[in-house]
């Protein structure tokens, strides 16, 4: 036992804890490599050399906070109060995983607990999860700015989860004198604590042009958040030398206004101290900080990749002397802890993670018929209400029914904000689809971003975690692109992969479709692409009522819902088009997702002679369909889909068994899309009934769409085109 005594400003009670934790965590990862025949099946990683730094960010959280772990970080799972039972149901994939419910990886967390910090879905982060969890420290900031706090997600009990987190201070109800949680600093310090978001990353992922997009983001708008930086030096088997010019630290000195902190992530007690005092800031001065803490790679990089594969003999060796484990006890003990005291917690430790491990081998498997639970979270619109066409009501455009919309959200909805580029200021977005709507609610409320469309998309995730009610914008669907991936890893798969716990809610603007020769960069119709992400609902109206009321639907579904709005419609420029302005439903109006509209109606006899067909469009189909249509008076059913996913099987069927005819007609190309998909269920479903076979029509097979209007219209389909194939069919 060391002679010298060491002083720290760290209390016992949260050294004695530290020292339990990381026992805890250390006989985890042994017990996972001593019995990796069976632990391997599914992929895992561990914390085994970044516990230090984990429990000390964990142990001073709060249960007003959020926190985004990745995928080596079940020492933070430790440290906010889960058990070693439930760590290993994720890790074998069981049914009651508290996360996912056997759904992801070990150490993917979700978790809304009313005792324990919040954790927002996150996909496998390999810096995907910056851009949600800034989104997080947005929407708190948002709902404080404008006296909205009772509305942050943390604040407010949830009763999703009901287990106790053990490394809480226990409340007394009786005494009213005693801060109640959300007023309870770090080990029962009485004083009002302001939610902070700390955002885990390795720092390999700073790489990431996401992080970057997040990092900008945090410093232009000044937002609580902790970036928790993990340094092993090694991204799989690249070492830092091979990818990186520069470290975190180095990198974020681009960021003017994100401050940032060095430690040594293998001392217990020095990281303690400084996440202390920048987590106090944060609380605080509400601004980002960033802390960076080398540590030691121990471990695999996971289950699947060992580390004896590719790292050198030397490089194990220099990690290995960086061990947290033995510094800790080696400080414990020059504080005066009894060696013996210490021996014992780490034998409890060893036998409890021992225990929990044989009773979760015999836990449950999810059953079979949980396959399809929580891909959508229940939404509440589930008919048609309000007045379509009120008395006096007047005409009005596209894009004026969804202005329109939106302002009646933003009046009635505190909570609800709308972002994009130039959708605030003078220009009220390059369509001038919110128009206003910045000097009628205020910057904070209707406000410009950069052009990230990442961020736009990604930080829905987290502004919907905190509370919020987001609308957004991707200005073009060709700017999309940057941020399918935040669509497809965070937006979409939240609800599902949490089990139900963080369904994304957010409406999620873009303008699409030719017009006006937009060219290559404008004008692309990309609805195939997005409907293959599962866990997104795609709504697509074709005229004004249709906008509203399916905005409105849109906005009050709990899920993520991509709303496309048809360029070429928005004033009914296009010949042809005047249809698609209509009188304005009244501010209730409002239309489930789902359901199709027949647009126009065959005539009876002309169905019992069997004279007729069904077009199945949307969108701009719909009015090509239409004035194809008035070349056979009475033949032809126009049947709107409004919504393409959900999609109304019910209705399609019904109308093509009705013809036995039918063109499936779209503005994207054919090869490979929504639409020839569509043609192929039908065919499948209706096979009996049909007596030709189903036409599709669509844009030619080019890879953009040219800017010469010529060439652009010999593209695209047209009521001429339709007419032809309409001729042909009926004739057939």
């Amino acid at each position: 036992m060391p002679t010298k005594e060491l002083t720290v400003s760290v209390s016992k009670e949260v050294l004695t804890k530290a020292w339990q934790l990381i026992c805890t965590a250390r006989a985890l990862s042994d017990l996972y490599e001593k019995n990796k025949d069976v632990c391997s099946k599914y992929v895992h990683a561990t914390s085994k050399g970044h516990e230090a730094i984990q429990l000390a960010c964990a142990l001073q959280l709060l249960p007003q906070d959020f926190v985004a772990p990745y995928y080596r970080d079940d020492s933070i799972l430790l440290g906010i109060g889960y058990t070693p039972y439930e760590l290993m149901l994720q890790v074998l994939a069981k049914k009651d995983d508290p996360f996912s419910g056997g759904r992801t990886y070990y150490s993917h967390p979700s978790s809304r607990r009313d005792n324990m910090p919040k954790i927002p879905h996150q996909s496998s982060a390999t810096g995907m999860q910056a851009i949600p969890t800034t989104g997080i420290a947005q929407g708190i900031q948002f709902l404080e700015q404008q006296g909205l706090k009772h509305l942050i997600t943390s604040l407010k009990k949830t009763n999703s989860e009901n287990n106790t987190n053990t490394n809480s201070i226990p409340d007394n109800e009786n005494n009213p004198d005693t801060p109640s949680p959300l007023e309870r600093g770090v080990w029962g310090e009485a004083r009002w604590a302001a939610p902070v978001v700390v955002c885990s990353l390795g720092d390999a992922a700073i790489t990431e042009g996401e992080v970057a997009e997040a990092f900008h983001f945090s410093v232009l708008k000044s937002l609580p958040i902790l970036y928790l930086i993990q340094d092993n030096e090694w991204d799989i088997s690249a070492h830092a030398r091979e990818v990186r010019a520069m470290n975190a630290v180095e990198f974020a000195k681009g960021f003017k206004g994100l401050q940032t902190y060095s430690v040594n992530g293998s001392d217990f007690i020095e990281s303690y101290e400084v996440l202390r005092e920048v987590i106090k800031k944060i609380r605080k001065e509400r601004r980002p900080f960033l802390v960076h803490a080398k540590v030691p790679l121990l471990n695999h990089h996971t289950s699947g990749v060992r580390k004896e594969w590719y790292r050198p003999k030397k490089d194990l060796e220099e990690h290995a002397q960086r061990d947290p484990f033995p510094l800790l006890r080696e400080q414990l003990l020059s504080t005066g802890f009894d060696e013996d005291e210490l021996n014992d917690i780490q034998q409890h430790a060893k036998e409890q993670v021992d225990t929990d491990y044989q009773r979760a081998l015999q836990a449950d498997d999810p059953a079979p018929e949980s396959l399809t639970e929580h891909i959508f979270a229940p939404t509440p619109v589930t008919e048609e209400q309000g007045d379509r066409n009120p008395q006096n009501g007047e005409k009005v455009v596209m894009v004026d029914a969804a202005l329109h919309a939106v302002d009646e959200i933003l009046k009635k909805h505190p909570e609800a904000l709308l972002y994009g580029q130039d959708v605030g200021g003078e220009l009220g977005g390059v369509f001038r689809e919110a128009a206003l709507l910045a000097k009628k609610y205020g910057d904070a409320r209707v406000f410009n971003t950069p052009i990230t469309e990442a961020y736009i998309i990604g930080s829905t995730v987290g502004m919907s975690a905190a509370g919020c009610k987001p609308i957004v914008e991707v200005q073009f669907a060709d700017y999309i692109w940057p941020g399918l991936n935040q669509l497809f890893t965070e937006v979409s798969r939240s609800c599902y992969l949490s089990n139900g716990k963080w369904p994304v809610q957010t409406l999620i603007r873009v303008p699409i479709g030719a017009y006006g020769s937009g060219g290559p960069y404008h004008s692309s119709s990309v609805e195939s692409v997005v409907l293959q992400i599962k866990g997104v609902k795609v709504a697509y109206p074709s005229n004004a009522a249709d906008m509203k009321g399916l905005m409105k639907s849109a906005f009050y579904d709990p899920n993520p819902v991509v709303i496309f709005e048809h360029k070429g419609l928005y004033w009914s420029k296009v010949p042809g088009t005047t249809d698609a302005k209509t009188i304005e439903p009244d501010e209730h109006y409002i239309i489930p997702l789902g359901k199709a509209r027949i647009d126009l109606q065959a005539d009876e006899n002309e169905v019992k002679n069997g004279n007729t067909l069904t077009v199945i469009t949307y969108g701009m189909g719909v009015y090509w369909a239409k004035n194809a249509a008035k070349n056979f008076p009475g033949q032809i059913e126009i049947l709107d889909l409004r919504t393409l996913n959900p999609l109304d099987e019910e209705m399609i069927f019904a109308s093509v068994k009705k013809h036995n005819k039918c063109i499936v007609l779209t503005e994207e190309t054919v090869t490979h899309s929504f639409a020839e998909a569509l043609a192929g269920r039908i065919a499948s479903e209706c096979f009996q009934w049909l007596d030709a076979p189903v036409k599709i029509i669509g844009s030619v097979n080019t890879p953009a769409i040219p800017l010469n209007s010529t060439l652009e219209k010999t593209m695209l389909p047209s009521a001429e085109k339709v007419l032809a194939v309409m001729e042909e069919l009926l004739n057939f």
